[in-house]
């Protein structure tokens, strides 16, 4: 018999914090009470309404979604809203027991099973936790009488009278089960939440769940392993008493950790009173060091105050001395009255020496000493930065360094980084960026802590170039900040589009994804035919494709990558007015002339190439991104011909009338021309031979956990 007592913790639901009421099984095999899932669904519906406002989170007063489960709301977002999708929308889940976004398939809440067992367990905590509370009939008259039993069919509570009356014997009632006294009733039967009117008979080994038979023929289990459910009753029943056994035979050992374990929590108690002591004493100094700095600083100040005050008391005294009757000028009026020339001559010399000297200061009147204590000024900049990093350095603690071939700019920055040795010793880590301004003198660092080794930062400017460092914690010690990386940012807000399916798209000679971000050419078996009619020469034409989405006005940023296999690929606009130019355009390539008979290149083909395309295109391909010919561009063919980047994007400014081609790994314009933006303009791309271009892929919350779980 279980010690109900020990067990309240496996008892509690996640979410609430309280006991199960009707737990759910999640597909992660977690338990969640009914209401706290539906609760959990309507707060990020209603942050998907607000526009992720941090007043929506507190829809209920029953949940409290934290922030980190708000960051997964993107996640979520992102899953059944696309453009044009076909496929039925299933339903994530984000597990507050594993931190992880749960697929619910299409039918979300519907498709879970009751956990029974575990609500019965609950059930009779309650009843071990209430035993002084009776339950009392359902159907004695005012007052009722306390209940003796409870009809498991009838989902009622009787007493010894009431259910005497109810289940009369020779009836179909009184074959009723009933139990002890409980207001925890279950249905005998489980049936399956897909097809409600079948009973659950087999259990599913690859989903780990009950299925009915319907579920095997034709349901989301048909191609899956499944077995009876006798047979997955003993099993299992088997596999969790071997373990309760093994855990209860090693009930010594536990206890011994146990006894490991409060040691421990007494050490850690001293260890840590220790190292306050230690912070303390460490504090102790340096308040010392201040204090004499500041006796230091404030006598000094003293000092020159007394020696400017007595400079200015002086001069006042000598200016005092000017006035009349007084001081020089009263001595001069005496002397004046002296009428033996020989004194007087004797006097007067050394006094109009002094008369003199007050006359030439009177003209030029200048203050012995400064008021100003400039000099005084304590800059204290770098102490407060210094003072600012402050923290418990460990040698034992990695530096994290920014892997830049993981980072990524687009719609959003993705910042990730990771430790030399591959280890995961910090348990948190704090990311700063700030913006670079030549105009600004002192740096702010904006500073956001981050639980994993990736931060999504959604609050940059446009075509701007940011600063990112990165330091790791582990309690109240910290790493050296890793070096610093400078990354830029789109010359323009991002645009997204998917590839066009319906127009002129040419499935004999191109093959989207499901998605339709990616498009590949296939040359195949129409390319061989043809050219087998062909004895000079090699006419080809170019299968050209365009984005859904087209562009009135503004400034927009897209990227996208092409295979490095690629023999042909052109990339650029098309305005909405020649599309049907576009797609109808037959002489778009000739290889290796564009007439046969013309006998040599003298590059009037390429100016006739030139005028009659219907949109601006630049060339790729065989790992090279080849810069159009025109005036501006240097006449050596081989200056014209660059490395082809790993990703490339393309900047469209309707205002302006230009469009601009750019290496998006690092933001460089590779070229730029003007282009006719009178009408929507559309991103257009063209294939030849083996080639393949995949669109970006918009940065999202949690974007690299979610492409790890891919």
């Amino acid at each position: 018999k279980v010690a109900i007592k020990g067990i309240e913790r496996e008892l509690i639901c996640p979410a609430c914090k309280e006991l199960f009421t009707h737990p759910l099984i999640l597909p992660c095999q977690h338990n969640v009470c009914h209401k706290c899932v539906k609760e959990i669904l309507f707060a990020f519906e209603d942050s998907f309404a607000d526009g992720g406002s941090e007043s929506s989170n507190q829809s209920s007063p029953r949940i409290r979604i934290t922030a980190s489960s708000m960051d997964r709301i993107d996640r979520i977002n992102r899953s059944g809203r696309k453009r044009n999708s076909l496929t039925p929308r299933s339903t994530l889940f984000p597990c507050p027991s594993c931190q992880r976004d749960i697929d619910l398939g299409e039918r979300g809440i519907n498709g879970l099973f009751r956990n029974f067992t575990l609500e019965t367990i609950v059930e009779r905590y309650r009843q071990a936790a209430r035993a002084a509370i009776a339950i009392m009939c359902d159907f004695c008259k005012p007052p009722p009488q306390e209940s003796t039993k409870s009809c498991m069919d009838c989902s009622a509570s009787y007493c010894n009278e009431c259910f005497k009356i109810h289940h009369p014997w020779g009836t179909v009632k009184a074959q009723h089960e009933y139990v002890g006294p409980t207001t925890n009733f279950r249905p005998k039967i489980l049936m399956c939440p897909e097809h409600e009117m079948e009973r659950v008979n087999m259990y599913c080994e690859i989903c780990r769940r009950p299925v009915c038979h319907l579920c095997k023929l034709g349901g989301g289990h048909a191609n899956h392993r499944v077995t009876t459910m006798s047979t997955a009753y003993k099993t299992l029943k088997e596999k969790l008493s071997k373990d309760i056994e093994y855990l209860i035979s090693k009930e010594s050992q536990v206890k011994a950790h146990i006894t490991q374990l409060d040691l421990l929590l007494k050490e850690t108690e001293c260890n840590s009173e220790r190292a306050k002591q230690e912070a303390s004493q460490s504090f102790e100094k340096l308040y010392h060091v201040l204090e004499e700095k500041k006796s230091a600083a404030l006598r000094a100040i003293e000092t020159s105050k007394n020696i400017r005050l007595e400079k200015l008391q002086t001069q006042v005294e000598e200016y005092q001395g000017l006035l009349e009757n007084n001081g020089l000028v009263g001595y001069a009026q005496e002397v004046l009255k002296e009428t033996d020339p020989s004194c007087f001559v004797q006097t007067a010399k050394q006094l109009h020496v002094r008369i003199q000297k007050a006359t030439e200061s009177l003209k030029s009147f200048r203050p012995a000493a400064e008021t100003t204590f400039e000099d005084f000024v304590v800059d204290t900049a770098k102490q407060e930065d210094i003072l600012g990093d402050l923290s418990f350095h460990s040698n034992g603690l990695e530096i994290p360094e920014i892997n830049e071939e993981q980072c990524r700019m687009y719609n959003k920055a993705l910042i990730s980084w990771e430790c030399p040795e591959k280890t995961d010793s910090a348990d948190i880590y704090v990311l700063e960026y700030h913006k670079l301004n030549k105009e600004e003198e002192s740096v702010t660092w904006q500073k956001t802590e981050v639980c994993g080794k990736s931060k999504v930062l959604s609050d940059l400017d446009d075509d701007s170039s940011y600063a990112f460092r990165v330091r790791g914690y582990k309690g109240s010690i910290c790493s050296p900040w890793s070096r610093e990386v400078i990354m830029h940012t789109p010359p323009a807000p991002v645009f997204s589009f998917l590839f066009d399916d319906k127009c002129g798209y040419n499935n004999e000679h191109l093959q989207l994804n499901p998605r339709r971000t990616s498009v590949e050419s296939r040359a195949g078996f129409p390319l061989l035919l043809g050219s087998e009619r062909l004895q000079v020469g090699c006419y080809t034409t170019l299968d050209y494709i365009i984005g859904d989405t087209g562009i009135a006005k503004g400034k927009h940023f897209w990227a996208f990558s092409v295979e490095a296999y690629s023999y042909l690929v052109k990339v650029g606009v098309v305005p909405s007015n020649k599309i049907q130019k576009l797609f109808h355009n037959t002489h778009d390539v000739t290889s290796p002339r564009y007439e046969q008979d013309s006998g040599h290149d003298s590059g009037s083909e390429d100016a006739f190439f030139d005028s009659s395309q219907p949109c601006t295109l630049v060339t790729l391909g065989m790992k090279k991104f080849f810069i159009p010919a025109t005036p501006a561009a240097p006449k050596d063919p081989a200056s014209r011909i660059l490395p082809l980047p790993s990703c490339l994007g393309i900047c469209l400014d309707c205002d302006r009338g230009r469009v601009g081609f750019y290496d998006a790994g690092h933001m460089k314009c590779l070229y730029e021309c003007e282009v006719d933006c009178s009408g929507l303009m559309y991103p257009a791309f063209a294939l030849m031979g083996g080639a393949a271009v995949h669109l970006e892929e918009a940065v999202t919350a949690k974007y690299r956990e979610y492409h790890d779980d891919i």
